[in-house]
């Protein structure tokens, strides 16, 4: 049996997990976290978001010009 995968220690790493454009593999995930980086389509900030979620620090944009958005730094 498989050791703890990258992103939860508590669950056999199952799939193959591969970065999308280039086709390069990252590591091997549990089946639920391999399909959560796929949903977030390798974006980094809306895995941020996503974390920041449970815990309620959204990211919320500012609005600072009509059609105009800040994202918090």
């Amino acid at each position: 049996m498989c050791g703890p995968g990258a992103i939860r220690l508590d669950a056999s790493p199952v799939h193959v997990d591969h970065r999308h454009r280039a086709g390069r593999v990252r590591d091997v995930l549990c089946s639920n976290r391999n399909s959560a980086i796929g949903t977030l389509r390798d974006k980094p900030d809306a895995a941020r978001r996503a974390a920041a979620y449970p815990e309620g620090n959204l990211w919320k944009p500012t609005l600072v010009a009509p059609g105009v958005c800040q994202l918090p730094s």
